[in-house]
């Protein structure tokens, strides 16, 4: 017997249909009815991988359509489509909602042939998406916000936070830290997640076009422009524009967007009338706005516009401990003509000292290497590029033991202190709760000189 579909069916009433009715014979479906706050009511019970839905616009009443794109953005459905009355097309409100949120619409009296042939699609193309990356290697951004370190799990807090907003977030971080993965994050935990985000790498946006890039032309607007054409930002409308490498934007290309941040309006090329785009905006950057506005290599009311939402992306020697769930993750997921393969103990140490200037993508690099050159069932220094001697290896060895870890735990508090009681050896001593005898004697052990002691500035 043919295994039948999960089929979200949202409404405020139980959906009836014939007994010959494909919808009965192919999908099994799971009712979840408008009533109570959006997000605290019922949902789909027991419901794998719910990749269709339908929402009954017929059977609302009083605030239940205002509530309705709550409900829709809570739902775990991804392709939606929705059943109306005639009347309800001459309505601008669900008119808004089904542009918005669906893929299709059916009118009464419903057919039931055509709704399943319709949802059947959308099932098949979600199906046929998700094999099309299933034997592809693993890439970082798919795990960058793992792991249980402090620095990462305060970013994924403050993501979470911002996912809620409507406003602009700036993400900053260095090459490979996961910048974009942080905004995909964003936008997927976003009321706008079931529209589309839309990428525009600045870098590679081309001064003379820009304009035509980001805002479209109309018919005839120049030589070659034989149709109207959808710019980058108004094909975000209604979902997510992420700008990666806002950074690179010259100063020409900053004022082009300036009126899209403040007022959000564009203008195609050869249009005389301007259009009204609701998009979220996220942005990233390596290097520090504030640092460029001051050097002049940013403009400030572009950077002001930006809002004042910011997370910054720790790198990868800011998160060691991340390290070997990260390391794991991208093994099992990148295939390997040699099978499952393991980290050595050396190999683990060999990452956990590494300094990692090109962050996650670099560790990403050596591990394919590793897969890609590596014989054996274990990953070794070498597999990874790593050349790592013997007294070398014993070095790193020592270097993470238990007795490192504390040395480098005492000489950073001592240094701390020291520099909060501005050399004066007492009263270091007493903000670290021990005698003044037990300070020198760890001073001479981490051999940490200090100076004579400062006075504190004084008070104008």
């Amino acid at each position: 017997m043919k295994e039948k579909r999960p089929l979200v069916w949202l409404s405020a009433v139980y959906p009836l249909f014939s007994a010959s009715s494909p919808l009965l014979r192919d999908w099994q479906i799971y009712h979840v009815g408008l009533a109570g706050q959006p997000g605290k009511g019922p949902k789909p019970r027991e419901c794998p991988e719910a990749r269709v839905g339908v929402f009954d616009v017929s059977s609302l009443e009083g605030d239940q359509l205002a509530h309705l794109p709550d409900w829709l953005g809570n739902l775990p459905v991804k392709e939606w489509v929705a059943v109306l009355k005639p009347q309800h097309i001459h309505s601008a409100e669900i008119c808004g909602l089904i542009n918005r949120f669906c893929k299709d619409y059916h009118t009464h009296p419903l057919d039931d042939d055509r709704l399943h042939a319709i949802l059947g699609h959308l099932w098949g193309m979600s199906e046929l998406q998700s094999r099309a990356f299933s034997d592809k290697p693993g890439c970082y951004h798919n795990f960058a916000l793992e792991g249980e370190s402090q620095a990462i799990q305060d970013v994924r807090r403050l993501l979470q936070k911002f996912a809620l907003t409507e406003e602009p977030v700036l993400v900053y971080g260095e090459n490979g830290t996961g910048k974009e993965a942080a905004a995909r994050f964003i936008h997927q935990h976003s009321p706008r997640h079931n529209n589309s985000l839309i990428v525009v790498n600045c870098a590679a946006l081309p001064r003379a076009l820009t304009q035509n890039e980001l805002f479209g032309h109309e018919k005839g607007a120049f030589t070659h422009a034989l149709s109207a054409h959808k710019g980058r930002i108004e094909a975000a409308n209604g979902g997510t524009l992420l700008l990666i490498g806002i950074d690179e934007l010259s100063a020409e290309q900053q004022s082009a967007i300036l009126r899209f941040l403040q007022e959000g309006v564009i203008e195609r090329l050869g249009a005389n009338h301007a259009i009204a785009v609701d998009v979220r905006l996220i942005a990233t950057c390596t290097r520090p706005l504030e640092e460029l506005v001051e050097a002049g290599g940013f403009r400030s009311d572009v950077f002001y516009r930006l809002g004042s939402l910011r997370v910054f992306l720790p790198p990868l020697r800011e998160r060691r401990e991340d390290i070997p769930v990260l390391a794991k993750r991208l093994l099992s997921t990148t295939p390997s003509m040699n099978g499952a393969r393991h980290l050595s103990d050396s190999a683990l140490v060999c990452l956990a000292q590494h300094p990692w200037p090109g962050n996650l993508r670099e560790l990403q690099n050596r591990l394919r290497q590793a897969l890609l050159l590596g014989e054996g069932r274990s990953i070794e220094p070498g597999d990874m590029g790593f050349a790592v001697a013997p007294a070398d290896s014993q070095k790193r060895s020592t270097e993470l033991s238990l007795d490192a870890f504390r040395s480098r735990a005492d000489r950073q508090a001592i240094s701390i202190s020291l520099a909060l009681a501005h050399n004066n050896v007492s009263a270091a001593a007493r903000l670290l709760r021990i005698s003044r005898v037990s300070l020198y004697r760890l001073m001479e052990k981490h051999q940490l000189p200090h100076g004579a002691p400062s006075r504190p500035p004084k008070n104008n």
